[in-house]
């Protein structure tokens, strides 16, 4: 069986509360005075307990990160793409190329997705602005990264911003997605490495699918309020 049994997490708060240890290990090695507390942002859906963990364990304010992906004209479930808040789209080019297309056919697919975007905005967030990241120390949290395509996304939407160290964590991170985060931001904190990544779920003993139900209680417990579903 892999993962090994004591390597998998009991469920993804765990996960978080191990990986805020070494998020705090590696903020202990910054000179982070004078830039106020971090900020961590979890991507929808399973970074959102990942990252609150993360952001109780480093003293930090929690947010959202809030995405979404872009589908072929003809296959909307299949993603080539995704699109972050405040960034740009970022689209697979191999597989856009295995299929024929250019970037410019999915302008349609696009401005359907922006417009998605901020009906997630409004569900999740509701009245509430996002937090500016600013110079500031970001944390993007997620609870693991397999393809990468959404993860890219959301660090370059935040890269735009200009915060001081950006820093992308995830308890498991495919190799090779690890490797192109190192380039595009200024750390990546994991603590599974696989070469070979079959499913994430592997890594996880409790993998339950979360609600939108599962994100209102969670955000409540750091924002002190409800967002509506």
């Amino acid at each position: 069986m892999w993962p090994p049994d004591d390597e998998r997490f009991e469920d993804r708060a765990a996960a978080g509360r191990a990986l805020g240890d070494a998020v705090v290990a590696h903020l202990g090695q910054l000179a982070t005075a004078g830039l106020g507390r971090p900020l961590v942002l979890g991507l929808l859906r399973g970074g959102v307990p990942v990252g609150i963990e993360v952001a109780k364990a480093i003293g930090a304010d929690f947010d959202l990160i809030i995405t979404t992906k872009i589908g072929l004209p003809w296959q909307p479930d299949l993603s080539v793409g995704a699109i972050a808040e405040g960034g740009p789209p970022v689209f697979d080019h191999n597989s856009l190329a295995c299929v024929g297309l250019h970037v410019g056919d999915l302008g349609p697919a696009v401005q359907r997705e922006r417009l998605e975007l901020g009906k997630r905005q409004e569900r999740y967030r509701g009245a509430r602005p996002p937090a500016d990241p600013a110079k500031r120390v970001v944390v993007l949290v997620d609870d693991g990264i397999a393809t990468g395509i959404v993860a890219r996304a959301a660090v370059r939407a935040v890269r735009a911003a200009e915060p001081s160290h950006l820093v992308y964590a995830a308890p498991v991170c495919a190799a090779e997605c690890h490797d192109w985060l190192s380039d595009e931001t200024d750390a990546v904190i994991d603590l599974q490495c696989p070469r070979e990544f079959h499913a994430l779920g592997m890594y996880y003993r409790d993998f339950t699918p979360l609600t939108n139900e599962d994100l209102v209680r969670a955000t409540a417990t750091v924002w002190g309020g409800k967002v509506t579903a």
